[in-house]
């Protein structure tokens, strides 16, 4: 299943419109994270997480 959210490639803003409302540009479909069980990063962003 693909997701229905796109980026815009101008102004890097997210939204549902293949051209965004805020610039005009082109926008394109956004890619998730890759899984990785030795995540190098898991650590910070779960200190960030919790400082939330």
């Amino acid at each position: 299943m693909r997701s229905k959210i796109l980026r815009c490639e101008s102004c890097a803003r997210y939204t549902l419109k293949e051209i965004c409302p805020a610039c005009g540009g082109r926008a394109a479909p956004t890619k998730p994270a890759r899984f990785s069980p030795d995540d190098p990063y898991g650590r910070y962003r779960r200190v960030l997480a919790s400082e939330a």
